[in-house]
């Protein structure tokens, strides 16, 4: 394994040592990539379970990821000095990371709590109490804007998280709670919206999918969204996200305190300006796709707050084995892609996701570059799909 940039130079001794855990996951290798192509850090190390072969990268992130990887399943103590020791200085001089980000966790919805407890929480427990150990500088750890009470107003980092939207956000929020009782953690929690971008799965990755699958159809059909066009789904391109954790670890590194707030965590919302919502995102599906888009009356609305389980069983058993049919009359079965329209009931709630990211913007500095979703934005989505033979 390379630890990455390192260069003999002076100049780029002075630059922090980088350590990225869950460095092939969706968020950090926009992340990695970030860092190695604006030459950031003197040194730069991925952490991850996975390989880099089986991980889907596209062509730009594969010299970022490929060469600084260690590994290593982050969440075990025994791991600890492999993840963490580092070549000596040039003078012989013992060597610590500046900044590390934690960007691991369980991704999948709808896993049993021990899963999240050992794969989430332990996880980052066992990196930050290391990290405070060494002495980094900044420990940033990506947390989900899920962990507010669902609210139409944009929620602010002092709002109520007594109802978190997911299993995942409720063991994000215990992991926050617990990183910051450990002593001497330069600890700075960043909540996001839905991450979207080129390549993206998930949220956004589902709701393409499944206007494919209505694109093909014959008669066409309303691609119908539950509960109203009012629901908030806040967003955040993951060039932005990138971006904003940079900024977040050289803010955290030189700062102990939030200004009017010196004995709160060190939390902050990072969200696009475009107030996301379900309306928005069905407007450019519309355009995009050319289908009819709407949403259930209030008798489906009703129905499926009660049987929320029946109606997600019913919408994957009418979609899937047409996309499969899509899929295998484009010969793309099998490569990796993490596209499919396949509805996850925990993100089917009516849950808003709405936060208010004016505390990041005004201590920090932070503007997000792409200010909205848009129909320009999604379509550049799409196109990353063509670029990995992933779209049908």
């Amino acid at each position: 394994m390379g630890d990455g940039v390192d260069p003999t130079d002076s100049a780029g001794q002075d630059k922090p040592a980088v350590l990225i855990i869950g460095g092939l996951g969706y968020i950090g290798r926009f992340l990695a990539h970030h860092i190695y192509s604006n030459n950031l850090a003197s040194t730069l190390r991925l952490v991850d379970k996975q390989l880099p072969q089986l991980a889907s990268l596209a062509p730009e992130h594969e010299e970022a990821c490929s060469r600084n990887l260690l590994q290593a399943d982050a969440s075990r103590e025994q791991s600890q000095t492999r993840i963490y020791d580092l070549p000596a200085g040039p003078d012989g001089s013992k060597r610590e990371f500046d900044y590390v980000f934690n960007c691991g966790g369980e991704t999948r919805f709808s896993q049993e709590d021990e899963v999240y407890k050992l794969r989430s929480y332990q996880l980052s427990l066992t990196v930050g109490k290391e990290a405070a150990k060494r002495g980094v500088k900044a420990y940033i750890e990506v947390g989900t804007g899920t962990v507010y009470n669902p609210n139409r107003t944009p929620q602010k980092e002092t709002d109520k998280t007594t109802k978190p939207h997911t299993k995942q956000a409720k063991w994000k929020l215990q992991a926050e709670e617990e990183l910051a009782k450990i002593p001497g953690l330069k600890l700075c929690v960043l909540r996001l919206p839905h991450v979207y971008g080129p390549y993206t799965g998930r949220w956004l990755g589902t709701q393409l999918a499944l206007a494919r699958v209505y694109q093909s159809r014959e008669p066409k059909e309303t691609l119908k969204w539950l509960w109203s066009s009012e629901l908030r789904t806040n967003t955040l391109h993951v060039e932005d996200t990138a971006r904003a954790m940079w900024d977040a670890a050289e803010w955290r590194a030189k700062n102990d305190r939030i200004p009017n707030a010196p004995n709160a965590p060190i939390v902050f919302n990072v969200v696009d300006k475009g107030a996301t919502s379900q309306g928005s995102m069905a407007a450019i599906i519309k355009q995009i796709f050319e289908i009819e888009t709407g949403f259930q009356n209030a008798l489906v609305n009703t129905f499926a707050r009660l049987n929320l389980e029946h109606v997600v069983d019913e919408v994957n058993d009418d979609t899937l084995d047409d996309w499969a049919d899509l899929q295998e009359a484009a010969g793309i079965q099998g490569n990796g892609s993490p596209l499919s329209p396949f509805m996850e009931k925990e993100l089917l709630r009516d849950a808003d996701l709405s936060l208010d990211g004016s505390r990041f913007e005004s201590v920090v500095g932070f503007e997000p570059l792409h200010e909205k979703i848009t129909k320009a934005e999604v379509e550049a989505v799409i196109e990353s799909y063509r670029r990995m033979k992933w779209w049908p």
